[in-house]
């Protein structure tokens, strides 16, 4: 493990992208002890704290984990799919809120990757997941519930399909899909939509998932991507009339 002392880059940086190259590669194994701070620090040629903030970095980002004790330090870190989801989650819903992406190309991503998943999970679904869906669905129902339920619901009906595929690259990667773009998608939709027609249509969904029937399900997603973003487009148009 090397570092560049010349570069222009911050040393703890660059010690973290050094360590982290030698978990990816292998050369540090999951649950490897890592040298101490000052073993690292002499191998770096740089200050404790240096080291320190670069341990900082790794641990961020899940990579290590610190024991205390006589046998403690840092370890190389286990790191599971959805040990990941947050982290997932946080970088495309900041990716969404400084770039300028327009509605619709966020839709179209969206629910493009989810009809990816809908054939694997009509195929592979589990009751728990239609359970959890049906659940979503009664709930969505309920005429007492706030907008925010709402939505935190929609949320859950999505997240359950996704992980219903059975593949866990499939549902890590559609974490920043479902639950960073659907809460932005429902900011913007929800004082027009008709719950009635999301529940309709949710129920079509669910029916063609229970059904194994990945057509149908596909029919509604589309119908479903359609009718966000016509809504949207009402929405965006009605502020612009006000203003």
């Amino acid at each position: 493990m090397k570092i560049d002392p010349n570069s222009p880059k911050d040393l703890s940086a660059q010690i973290a992208q050094a360590i982290k190259e030698a978990i990816i590669s292998g050369q540090l194994p999951v649950d490897e002890r890592l040298p101490s701070e000052s073993e690292l620090s002499e191998q770096f040629d740089v200050s404790r704290p240096t080291v320190r903030e670069a341990l900082k970095r790794l641990a961020a980002q899940s990579l290590i984990r610190t024991q205390r004790g006589a046998t403690g330090g840092a370890f190389v870190n286990r790191l599971s799919f959805e040990d990941a989801y947050a982290q997932q989650i946080t970088t495309s819903t900041l990716l969404l809120s400084m770039n300028a992406v327009s509605f619709e190309t966020a839709c179209e991503a969206r629910y493009a990757l989810e009809r990816a998943c809908a054939p694997l999970s009509a195929q592979r679904r589990e009751a728990d997941h239609l359970a959890t869906m049906r659940a979503e669905i009664h709930r969505q129902s309920q005429p007492g519930l706030s907008d925010e339920a709402f939505c935190a619901s929609d949320v859950a009906f999505h997240r359950a399909l996704v992980d219903g595929a059975g593949n866990p690259v499939l549902s890590y990667q559609l974490a920043g899909a479902v639950e960073a773009m659907q809460p932005s998608m429902n900011m913007i939709t929800f004082t027009a939509r008709s719950r009635e027609e999301i529940i309709a249509l949710h129920t079509r969904i669910a029916d063609a998932i229970e059904a194994k029937a990945p057509t149908k399900a596909d029919a509604a997603l589309t119908e479903l991507q359609s009718y966000t973003v016509q809504l949207a487009n009402d929405v965006i148009a009605a502020r612009a009339a006000k203003s």
